[in-house]
C-alpha cells in the first residue's frame, strides 16, 4: 500500500535549530555580561548542549517535568542555586534572543508545496505541544499540519515505537502508510524502521559516512542530504533495501 501520510520531526529537520541555538546563546551571553566567563560562545554552547542532552534523557526517564528540566539546565549551566522563578526568567531571556533569530531551511517550503496535494501532513517532536505550536505560528507553517504531537503530552518520546505508532493512531493510518522525516540517525531514522514507518532521515550536512541498516532489522532508514530527494523516495516506496539517494 501506498504512502498516504508524511509525519515531520521539527527541530533540524523543518526549523534550523542548530543555527538559532547558537546565534540566539551568543546574544544571549553577550546581553548578560557572561561571555567572557567562557572564552569563546563556542565553548559556552558545547557546554550548553551537553547539559541540554542531560536534563532531556532525565525528562524523558520521567524524572523532571518538562519545565523543570528547563530549570536545571539555567542552574547546571550557571553553576548557580536558582529559585525556578529566577531560572524560568532567566531562561526566558534567553529565548527571546533565540526566537529572534528562528528560521526554516530553504529546501522546505517547496517540498511542503511539492507533497501538499499528495499526501496528509503531521508533526511527532520530543518536546512540548506549547513550545512546538508555538514555534510552527511563528514560522508561518502550522496550518500544513492536521496533528501535532510531542512527547511532553503524550509520555512517550523517540525512539520509542509508541511515539511513532501514536501519530499513525492520530491520523488513523497503518504504520506502513506513514513516512517519517527527521534529522537524527537514531532517534529518527532508527526509530521510525523499527516502528514499521517507512523512514528517511535529513542529513544535510553528511555529518555520518557509516551505514544507515543493521545486520539484525529489515528495514532502514533513507538517506537524503535535501527535502528535495523526498518526493522521489515517497512515490517509489522503497523500504526494503533500496540504495539511499545521499550524495
Amino acid at each position: 500500500m501506498s504512502i498516504r501520510a508524511v509525519v515531520w520531526d521539527v527541530d533540524d529537520t523543518l526549523f534550523d535549530y542548530t543555527t538559532a541555538d547558537r546565534e540566539g546563546m551568543r546574544a544571549h551571553l553577550v546581553a548578560e555580561g557572561l561571555l567572557a566567563g567562557w572564552g569563546s560562545a563556542e565553548a559556552a554552547l558545547v557546554r550548553w548542549r551537553e547539559i541540554t542532552d542531560q536534563q532531556w534523557a532525565r525528562f524523558s526517564a520521567g524524572e523532571l517535568s518538562f519545565e523543570d528540566q528547563r530549570r536545571d539546565r539555567v542552574r547546571v549551566f550557571l553553576g548557580a542555586e536558582l529559585t525556578d522563578v529566577q531560572a524560568d526568567d532567566w531562561f526566558r531571556r534567553y529565548l527571546t534572543h533565540y526566537e529572534a533569530v528562528w528560521a526554516l531551511f530553504p529546501d522546505v517550503l517547496p517540498a511542503l508545496d511539492a507533497l501538499a496535494a499528495g499526501y496528509r501532513h503531521a508533526v511527532l517532536s520530543n518536546s512540548s505541544r506549547h513550545v512546538q505550536d508555538r514555534k510552527l505560528r511563528t514560522l508561518g507553517v502550522h496550518d500544513r499540519f492536521e496533528a501535532v504531537l510531542c512527547a511532553a503530552e503524550l509520555g512517550v518520546s523517540k525512539p520509542a515505537a509508541g511515539a511513532f505508532l501514536a501519530a499513525c493512531e492520530a491520523l488513523e493510518l497503518a504504520p506502513h502508510q506513514v513516512a517519517y522525516v527527521g534529522d537524527h540517525p537514531e532517534i529518527d531514522g532508527r526509530g521510525a524502521a523499527d516502528a514499521g514507518l517507512l523512514s528517511v532521515w535529513i542529513d544535510r550536512n553528511g555529518a555520518s559516512t557509516g551505514p544507515v541498516t543493521r545486520a539484525d532489522a529489515p528495514v532502514g532508514p533513507h538517506r537524503i542530504a535535501s527535502l528535495a530527494e523526498l518526493p522521489a523516495i515517497l512515490r517509489a516506496d522503497t523500504r526494503f533495501g533500496a540504495p539511499s539517494t545521499f550524495r
